[in-house]
């Protein structure tokens, strides 16, 4: 059987976001490494920010900070991989 983890990362918030990015110049673009398993940047994969947006997901199973169930809405980035030239994915 596979040892068992507990993954438990720290989620950015938008002030934090706001606070490295604060003396970037305004064109600088936005890089993003993706884990390639949890905690795991080893051998991460490169993305660029291409958007981002309120998205609404499933709810909460315990509800809001009032208990109150229903959807809740995160701050999403979206990535894409590098611009470049890559072999069509046919699948």
């Amino acid at each position: 059987m596979a040892d068992m983890f507990d993954h438990n990362p720290q989620v950015w918030t938008a002030g934090r976001l706001r606070e490295v990015l604060a003396g970037l110049p305004e064109e600088t673009p936005i890089h993003i490494g993706v884990a390639d398993g949890p905690g795991d940047f080893e051998g991460y994969g490169e993305y660029v920010l291409v958007d981002a947006e309120p998205v609404e997901v499933e709810p909460d199973v315990d509800g809001d900070e009032h208990g109150e169930p229903g959807p809740r809405v995160q701050f999403t980035l979206f990535a894409d991989a590098q611009a470049g030239a890559y072999h069509l994915d046919l699948d």
